[in-house]
């Protein structure tokens, strides 16, 4: 007999694939087995050079471009995703803005709803979109990439880690109604990983040295997450080797907040 498989026929649903992190995920995936379907906002080369490259090893990708802001949008990319596979097995939330550093007092009411609108209403509507679908199958997983600033509040990122923390009582409150129908629901509390909005923000000048000695001081392991180090989170946390694991977090991230 051969191996349980990791995960049911059909793809894994991820939001924000085309970030840094995002598409370290995707490539977990297909790696561990599993079709991606892609979804894209502006970067439209990106997304079709990561399904090109998912492609290569033998998986499908699909891609949908999709504003989050907008729940008709999500309705349709779930919808689209699943007559492209079949089924919708998991659905990763990755999506979320380039984010100001700021102290809470000095954010705008601009940048909080934006923040509101793209990472709780966006996660919200997205999990609703395919939660029906997920019923219907047998089960599903979802897997929420939050902030280890829940562990250990980290100066300037608020409109980080603020909209994330709603994110996880949503995460447990899924997990808690949707079990009954096989539905799991984990979170991971992301450190700080060298991809994505960590490496443009550097790019800017917003992270320095002083900001890097200050930041070293509150990680076990003294040096920054891969992206591929999320990757293998979320696949363990979507398989079949996580089957009994729901509401739950796993904190990648360098022992930050012990």
């Amino acid at each position: 007999m051969g191996a349980e498989p990791m995960f049911p026929a059909g793809a894994v649903l991820i939001f924000g694939a085309t970030g840094g992190i995002g598409a370290a995920v995707a490539r977990a995936f297909a790696n561990a087995g599993s079709d991606v379907a892609i979804v894209w906002r502006s970067k439209e080369d990106a997304a079709k050079a990561l399904a090109a490259e998912i492609e290569a090893t033998g998986r499908k990708a699909s891609l949908h471009r999709c504003d989050v802001t907008d729940e008709g949008a999500l309705a349709a990319a779930a919808a689209d995703a699943v007559a492209a596979h079949g089924r919708v097995h998991t659905l990763v939330w990755g999506a979320g803005p380039l984010v100001a550093q700021v102290l809470l007092t000095e954010t705008t009411s601009e940048q909080w709803r934006r923040a509101i609108d793209v990472e709780v209403h966006g996660f919200f509507n997205a999990a609703r979109a395919v939660i029906p679908h997920m019923r219907a199958a047998g089960g599903g997983s979802l897997v929420h990439l939050g902030s280890a600033g829940h562990l250990r509040w980290p100066d300037l990122d608020g409109l980080s880690v603020a909209p994330k923390a709603s994110n996880e009582a949503l995460v447990r409150g899924f997990a808690r109604e949707e079990g009954r129908h096989g539905i799991r629901a984990n979170s991971i509390l992301v450190g700080v990983i060298e991809a994505g909005m960590f490496l443009e923000l550097s790019k800017q000048g917003v992270f320095d040295e002083a900001w890097t000695r200050e930041v070293h001081k509150n990680l076990a392991l003294k040096r920054w997450g891969q992206p591929e180090e999320i990757g293998h989170a979320a696949v363990f946390l979507a398989s079949s080797k996580a089957a009994y694991v729901t509401g739950q977090q796993i904190a990648v991230a360098g022992g930050y907040g012990i």
